[in-house]
């Protein structure tokens, strides 16, 4: 296990939510799942208290804590995706499995959690030397749900319509 191993809180589908994950990138698996030993707020003796799983070698813990509380945008898994194929692939991975689109490479997965799925280099775009390709290439992801990096790199290059 990672030093830092995020927790993600769900009420009582962590496991349901850890085995959807596992499918979404290589080096992935449910690492362990710790049934309670006792009664606690959230459930009984013998339920699914803790799964511990790794996600493209991250490790992560859902926590089956009961009591549903809201995720929000202020903390969100980022998937740098090898390319445009791996960013279409997972995006409609989670959108099919009950996620909704939001903006800018944003979803949220059918548990609320936010996901950022970004295929690797578009943020060259937005970084690159040349102020007006970066400022184009921003104005182009402002219009867009799913990232798309030829359209990002068209706008970068000026030949975006």
């Amino acid at each position: 296990m990672s030093k830092i191993s995020p927790c993600i809180w769900f009420d009582k589908d962590a496991e349901e939510a850890a085995n959807f994950y596992v499918t979404l990138l290589p080096d992935s698996r449910i690492d362990r799942v710790t049934r309670s030993p006792g009664d606690y707020p959230g459930g009984r003796s013998g339920d699914v208290l803790l799964v511990e799983f790794t996600l493209g070698g991250q490790t992560f813990q859902g926590l089956n804590g009961g009591n549903k509380i809201e995720f929000n945008d202020a903390v969100s898994l980022s998937i740098d995706c090898e390319d445009q194929a791996e960013t279409d692939r997972v995006w409609a991975r989670i959108l099919e499995n009950g996620g909704t689109e939001i903006q800018c490479g944003w979803i949220h997965d059918r548990w609320g959690v936010r996901w950022q799925i970004v295929p690797h280099g578009f943020e060259d775009f937005l970084a690159g030397p040349d102020a007006a390709g970066a400022a184009r290439a921003f104005q182009a992801m402002m219009g867009m749900v799913k990232l798309d990096l030829a359209a990002a790199k068209a706008a970068y290059e000026g030949k975006a319509a």
